[in-house]
């Protein structure tokens, strides 16, 4: 595990700027509205000779009037119980502030290194804006995160203080699964990582949008590392009412291209809604891995066994399109079943391996065009001369079964026809979660002939 640098401050100081900095990429985001990044980003800094992960709080809030406060600053608490050094950011245009005081007092009794990075000093000239803190009693590092000034020599500052690293510690050969939890907002995601985690990791409200960046968070699981990502609620575009969500929602939609699976989060209690489906199909369109998750199933338990036969039927029909996908029945709040999750998760990586080599596969689609023949489009029916398996093993954790096929008229394989073949591969190997992508070739009748 790399050691812990901890990014606080009061809202709006750049702490957010910072954090992308750090990380190299634009994780957090970035804007003017006060206290837009409410839980704690994970990320891993490689930008010196040691990586160590950073964290990202919610701003600390000195006033009562965000409900939110108290839960962010437990946030910044847990931040700072658990890592090894503490970066303290203040404003240096704004000038020092009764709350960088409390925060300072809070931060000596964490007994850890804290360096005082007074952001938004972007040039020589304003270097002696630093002075206005200098009284806090910390070393005091005059930074620009947006402009890249100063960030060296803070990074040398931590490599400095950082826990010695015994060799061959900062390598390993598992390479985390990125686990994309999506779906609307208070749906149950971050309770279903809380659950997890056994740790109040991400804020949990009822008020849907309480998480408005994607987080990710490393987990490890009987030996098998995990980074599960928590995301910004997708709500319908004319619900969207700030550049803020829009921005989250953006994230989400990125972070369902980035993952190595995605579990859909639905909420047994309100059944199955039109974004529901909307979400499920970026998935699809994505051509992502995937595991639907109905959380609150204690609520079906209540009803009866009927009631969630029906609710299990109802799925199968809306989401047709999704029908490779497992279901698993949690509930976060009791914290049941959360075992089955990884059970499939397991399976889905499993069955990804399964191989499927060249020779089988031909034979398989040729008798399947035996069984039943290719409808014909105009004057022409789908001829398939051959096929095969093209994901790359080696470089997706979860390799999704695509297959490329050497045809006479790839606008002559109709949906239908389609899905029949992905039933027949399906029938030889099941490819649990996984979607069948079948891509086209035109190709003259040549050696080797039609399967």
């Amino acid at each position: 595990m790399n050691p812990l640098v901890a990014i606080v401050g009061r809202p709006n100081v750049g702490k957010s700027a910072l954090f992308n900095r750090l990380a190299g990429r634009r994780i957090a985001i970035v804007h003017d509205q006060p206290g837009v990044t409410r839980d704690r980003l994970n990320a891993v800094c490689k930008l010196g000779n040691q990586p160590f992960e950073i964290i990202d709080t919610g701003g600390i809030i000195a006033t009562t009037n965000d409900q939110f406060d108290a839960a962010v600053r437990i946030e910044a608490d847990i931040a700072m119980a658990t890592a090894h050094i503490i970066l303290f950011v203040v404003d240096g245009t704004a000038g020092f502030s009764p709350a960088d005081q409390e925060l300072a007092k809070l931060l000596r009794r964490a007994d850890k290194p804290v360096l005082l990075l007074v952001n938004k000093i972007d040039h020589p000239n304003r270097d002696e804006l630093e002075d206005a803190f200098q009284h806090l009693g910390f070393v005091v590092f005059p930074i620009s995160a947006e402009h890249n000034r100063g960030i060296s020599t803070v990074i040398q500052r931590i490599e400095a203080l950082l826990p010695a690293v015994e060799e061959g510690e900062m390598t390993t050969a598992n390479v985390p699964i990125k686990v994309a939890l999506v779906g609307r907002p208070n749906v149950g995601k971050s309770s279903l990582i809380n659950a997890l985690m056994n740790d109040q990791r991400t804020i949990v409200s009822s008020i849907a949008g309480t998480t408005r960046d994607a987080i990710d968070i490393p987990y490890e699981r009987e030996g098998i590392q995990y980074l599960l990502i928590d995301t910004a609620g997708i709500r319908h575009k004319s619900k969207q009412d700030s550049s803020v969500e829009i921005f989250s929602v953006m994230r989400s939609e990125k972070t369902i291209r980035r993952a190595d699976l995605c579990v859909l989060v639905l909420d047994a209690s309100a059944g199955l809604t039109t974004q529901d489906k909307k979400i499920a199909g970026l998935i699809q369109k994505a051509e992502k891995p995937c595991i639907v998750v109905i959380n609150k199933s204690d609520l079906l338990d209540e009803s009866g066994k009927q009631a969630r036969r029906d609710y299990l039927q109802m799925l199968g029909e809306e989401l047709f399109f999704l029908d490779h996908a497992p279901r698993a029945l949690v509930s976060a709040k009791m914290g049941a079943r959360i075992d089955d999750l990884f059970k499939q998760i397991d399976r889905v990586v499993k069955q990804s391996r399964e191989p499927m080599s060249t020779g089988p596969l031909n034979r398989l689609l040729k008798q399947a065009l035996t069984l039943h023949s290719p409808p014909a489009v105009g004057n022409r029916r789908l001829k398939i001369y051959y096929a095969t398996r093209i994901d790359d093993k080696r470089r997706d954790i979860i390799p999704v079964p695509r297959f490329l096929l050497f045809v006479n008229k790839p606008d002559a394989l109709t949906p239908t026809y389609e899905k029949y073949l992905e039933n027949q591969i399906r029938k030889h190997t099941p490819y649990e979660g996984l979607p069948v992508i079948f891509k086209l070739r035109e190709r003259e009748h040549t050696t080797p002939g039609p399967v």
